[in-house]
């Protein structure tokens, strides 16, 4: 069996920051999602690119971070121990 997860990038953007939703589609995709924010300096020049990468990557690290934890917890349920995953 092949398992193919997609990464799902969804912005929302205002005048001043940038909102991020990283989430995962697929057959048998866990349910993790990540959120990441950028906020622009009053004092910086607009640029909706640069805030959508920060706020992306932000997002996808909170994403990374959400399957860590999650693939721990299945660890110590199967194990009853205490698993210790390092990024």
């Amino acid at each position: 069996m092949q398992n193919h997860w997609i990464v799902d990038l969804r912005f929302d953007e205002d005048e001043t920051r940038t909102t991020c939703t990283a989430s995962l589609g697929g057959f048998s995709a866990p349910g993790v999602r990540g959120l990441g924010i950028a906020r622009r300096n009053p004092g910086d020049s607009p640029d909706s690119t640069v805030g959508e990468e920060l706020a992306a990557a932000r997002a996808c690290s909170d994403l990374a971070h959400g399957l860590i934890q999650q693939a721990a917890a299945g660890i110590e349920a199967r194990t009853h121990d205490s698993a210790r995953l390092i990024f």
